[in-house]
This record gives structure tokens, C-alpha cells and sequence, in this order.
């Protein structure tokens, strides 16, 4: 059926083309604001040239955003690197503080936690990913948990942050950071550079979208004080309703939640009780998990749920009791079905942010997909409409991100001894994607993680949650016996007290933030990344 959806829009655009509709794209348009919207007008304003384009960006003050995750990634650096933000003005205007990972409490089974860092373990040996040797010492009886070798786990756990060495042969350069940030105040800090950069913003509520008849192409949106706004390609972050990708479009959503159940999440912020961490919590709750996100101001806190196996009320008061502060605001109730749009690029539509899927906050992969999908549309931008070539490849590279983001946030609900809940017993025992299957099958057999080059979550993110819950290999690489029982010994003790003594040597997190929002400019620019070219 979709093959053949696609055949026909083909079949169409060259017969348009035949009659000469084919449109170029000069004008664009961006339904709604908030976190993605501002950060698609802040990267087309920046790609592209304001005497050739013009850009508008409609939103309503009356309409709230979502905005349920104040967790990053270390990508969110490159997005701001690229764009020339001054990364210290971002951390004093979005309240940020450093993230080195995030803390899963609870998952595997009760009374576990680990943390999934933002970086490596060890050092690569012959070739050889480390945790191939730390797997071999595993086996013969070294119970050390694998996160002794992490850099960054261990400043976390010690509350400490400096930001990674710039000499690439030093075990300092090997790991990564993100932020936690007040999106909104982000969303705020992007629309200024963007307007700053001549982006129109309006504001109203759209009544109205019209397409046109041949190519089914959108062309205008009316808004409620009876103006028409015209554009040639239309970006839509208008939340998980696709005002225009689903709503208008009609492309289908494909739902994921067989394997991502839950369905809700309450949010709160609470006042601040105590220095910030540098790592995001995730915590295992009857029917989901809680997080809890600490900004320089405040703490960010929230459940997600399965509604099926528990109520809102008994979500909303356990939520409560459990905050270290009392509350700032209502609580902020928000539904949702994990999954993603059948095309998040149709005609000349491209949906960036919830409009094009959800999969819910456990990794913080929400303002990333947001990035992805900006990052794709500047590569793919296209001349004219309607353009098929071009779209279709935007939706196979988005397509198999949302799949392998899928595939890893099943794993930390599918990696579990629990059985203390309903919901737990049927995570445990659910049916998983087949491609989640065979990376699982691949790591147990010997320690190997599937591997691509481009993706959100690399090698040792999948180390990280495969050995934080539970899952060890029954084998490890062959060539790890090129080390004698000794040589191993000793390079395991070395990298212990190198990272010891590093983290001696660096400051508290707080002292780091208060350094970083205190200085006029970055005194210490990270070398330029690339959007794959960090540890995730």
C-alpha cells in the first residue's frame, strides 16, 4: 500500500513537472514555536541566505509546548557550535548545568543502578573495544563493575566536571558532556538569534490550511484574524496533533507502544535542595520510571506511566511525595502513543519534533530526532516542491533512526529480572522487534555490538545497558589472549588510578558551572564536532 502511495506520488510530480508546477522554494514556513520550532528557524536562518529565502515562523502565545525533557545529549553541542552560540551566554541564558550521563536506578532489578556515560570505557587494546578484557576478567572472578573504567561515571558519582582534555592520547579526551537546560528559556534564546537574523515571526492560531488541487501540495494557512500566509515549503512543529503532516496530509502514524506501553507522563519543577548533580536520574517505578533533571534554578521532575497498569492518581501522588522540594507549579499532565509518522517528509511538508513520532524522554533523545530532522532537511533542502528523490531519502534516514532509538529504550525495559509488578512481568516477557533480538543475540554470544557508523547511540551505549542490566556475554574476543593474566592486571590497576587521579584533580560540578556562567566568553572552545563525532 505504500509502495504504491509512493509510485503514484511519482507518477504525479512528473506529470506536474510536464505541465510546469513544479515550484521553487523561496518561501518558507514554520507552524509552530517552542523547542523545535525555534530551532528550525535558527538553523534555516543560519544555512540559508536571507536575500534568496524568506522565512516565517507562526505561533500563538496561547498554546502551551510540551516541553517534558530538560535532558541532552552531547549532539546538542554540535547544533550550537555550529550556529557560533557562545556555549557559556547558553548556559547563563538556559539555566544549564553539565551532564556526563544518566543514572538508571532500579531497572535491572531492584536495588541496582548504574550509570550510561557519556563516553568510553578504558582504552582500546590490539584493536579490541576494553570491554572485551574487562569481560575476560570478569569471568575469572574480578567482580569490579565495568563503570571503575569510565572517566565520566566516576566524576559523576563524585559530583565533578572539567571539561575534556583537547590532547587526543590522554584518557581525559575520551569522554563527553551534555547539558541539562530550561527548554524554554532555549526555545526564547533561539527565537532572538533567529529574529536577529530577519526570521518573521506571527503570531495567531491557524484556522484554516490550503492545498492545491493538482499537487495536493500545501500553499497557504489562514490564521484567525482572517490573514493568509503563503509559502512554498512548510516545516510543521505544531506538537503531537501534525496540524499539517497528519491532520491536513494524512500520512499515518505507526504505533510502537506493543513495545513501548507506556502512554502518559506528569511533569512538575521543584525548588532546589541541594548542589546539582552532573548526571540525569532514571528511576524504575511500578508501571515506568521517574526521572529527575537539576537545572542551576531548579529541579525538573516527572513520571512516565502506563496507564494500564496504574492510575494517574496514584502516579501523581507518589510523584509528589518523592520530590526533594516542594513544587513550583501545577502538576502538567500529557499524553501520548510512542511511534512515528508513516513520512515525516510528504509533499512539501516536513514534520521536525513530536509532530513526526514521540518515543518517550528515557535518553533524553527528544531534542536530538528534533536535531536530526533539521539536520537532514539542510542537507536535503530542496530547489522545488514536491521533490521525491530528496524527501524519500530524508524519510529512509529518519525512518531508521527512530527504529534504532526504538530499539535501545526497549532494551532497558526488555533487560530485567523484575517480576515484582504486572508491568514489569510483561516487559520482561513481551516480544521484542526482530532487529533488537539479533543485537541482543549478537552481544551474549561474544561481546559484539552491532555496529553503524551514524546513530544516535553507539558501542558503548549498549555496553553500558547490556552490562548495567544484567546481560554478559558467555564469551569475549579471541584476541584478548594476547594479554597474559598479568599484563591484563596491570593495565586494569592503571587505568583505575589514572582515573582516579584525574578526578582528584578536577573541580565540583557546581564550582564548573559557576566558573563557565561567571566568564564573559567560552575560555575554553571545544574543538570543532561533528554530529557522529561524539560519545554517546
Amino acid at each position: 500500500m505504500q509502495q504504491n502511495k509512493t509510485q503514484q506520488d511519482a507518477m504525479q510530480q512528473q506529470g506536474l513537472q510536464k505541465k510546469g508546477f513544479q515550484k521553487t522554494v523561496q518561501s518558507i514556513v514554520i507552524v509552530g514555536g517552542g523547542t523545535a520550532g525555534w530551532m528550525t528557524a535558527a538553523a534555516l536562518s543560519h544555512f540559508l541566505s536571507a536575500q534568496h529565502y524568506h522565512i516565517t515562523l507562526i505561533e500563538s502565545d496561547q498554546i502551551g509546548t510540551v516541553g517534558v525533557g530538560e535532558a541532552t545529549v552531547p549532539h546538542i553541542r554540535y547544533f550550537n557550535q555550529t550556529l557560533g552560540i557562545d556555549e557559556n551566554e547558553f548556559i547563563r541564558q538556559t539555566n544549564a548545568t553539565y551532564k556526563l550521563g544518566i543514572e538508571f536506578i532500579d531497572w535491572g532489578k531492584l536495588g541496582d543502578a548504574y550509570i550510561h556515560p557519556f563516553g568510553i570505557y578504558g582504552r582500546t587494546i590490539n584493536d579490541v573495544s576494553f570491554h572485551h578484557y574487562w569481560l575476560k576478567a570478569k569471568l575469572a572472578g574480578d567482580s569490579r563493575p565495568i563503570g571503575d573504567y569510565s572517566l565520566a561515571v566516576q566524576a559523576a558519582l563524585q559530583s565533578k566536571f572539567s571539561y575534556p582534555s583537547a590532547n587526543p592520547e590522554s584518557l581525559a579526551s575520551k569522554y563527553s558532556y551534555a547539558f541539562h537546560i530550561d527548554a524554554s528559556r532555549y526555545a526564547q534564546f533561539l527565537r532572538t538569534y533567529a529574529e536577529q537574523k530577519g526570521i518573521t515571526r506571527r503570531e495567531g492560531k491557524i484556522q484554516q490550511v490550503n492545498q492545491c488541487t493538482d499537487s495536493g501540495c500545501i500553499t497557504s494557512v489562514i490564521l484567525d484574524d482572517g490573514s493568509t500566509i503563503g509559502g512554498d515549503l512548510f516545516v510543521d512543529c505544531s506538537g503531537f496533533r501534525g496540524l499539517l503532516i497528519e491532520q491536513t496530509l494524512q500520512v499515518g502514524y505507526d504505533d510502537w507502544s506493543q513495545w513501548l506501553p507506556c502512554d502518559r507522563a506528569i511533569a512538575v519543577p521543584s525548588e532546589k535542595m541541594s548542589p546539582p548533580l552532573p548526571y540525569t536520574k532514571a528511576t524504575a517505578k511500578a508501571a515506568g520510571w521517574q526521572w529527575r533533571i537539576p537545572l542551576q534554578n531548579r529541579n525538573g521532575n516527572g513520571q512516565v506511566y502506563c496507564s494500564h497498569y496504574v492510575t494517574e492518581e496514584q502516579v501523581a501522588e507518589n510523584l509528589l511525595a518523592s520530590l526533594d522540594g516542594k513544587p513550583l507549579a501545577n502538576l502538567n499532565h500529557i499524553r501520548f502513543t510512542t511511534g512515528c509518522r508513516k513520512k515525516t517528509w510528504y509533499k512539501n511538508c516536513v514534520a521536525v519534533g513530536l509532530s513526526s513520532g514521540f518515543l518517550e524522554p528515557l535518553e533524553s533523545t527528544s531534542i536530538y530526532l528534533i536535531q536530526m530532522a533539521i539536520t537532514k532537511l539542510v542537507e536535503y533542502f530542496p530547489r522545488t516542491q514536491n521533490d521525491i528523490t530528496l524527501t524519500e531519502e530524508f524519510n529512509r534516514d529518519m525512518r531508521l533512526e527512530y527504529e534504532r532509538v526504538r530499539d535501545f529504550l526497549v532494551l532497558h525495559y526488555t533487560a530485567t529480572t523484575r517480576d515484582d509488578t504486572e508491568f514489569w512481568r510483561y516487559m520482561r516477557n513481551m516480544k521484542k522487534p526482530a532487529s533488537l533480538d539479533e543485537k541482543i543475540a549478537l552481544f551474549v554470544e561474544q561481546g559484539h555490538v552491532m555496529q553503524y557508523k551514524k546513530g544516535m547511540f553507539l558501542e558503548p551505549s549498549w555496553v553500558a545497558v547490556y552490562l548495567g542490566q544484567g546481560i554478559v556475554p558467555t564469551g569475549y574476543h579471541p584476541a584478548v589472549e594476547r594479554l597474559s593474566k598479568t599484563e591484563l592486571d596491570s593495565h586494569m590497576a592503571n587505568l583505575r588510578a589514572e582515573i582516579n587521579n584525574y578526578c582528584a584533580d578536577i573541580p565540583p560540578h557546581s564550582l564548573a558551572i559557576e566558573k563557565h556562567t561567571n566568564a564573559m566568553s567560552n575560555v575554553w572552545p571545544p574543538a570543532a564536532l561533528s554530529l557522529y563525532e561524539v560519545f554517546s
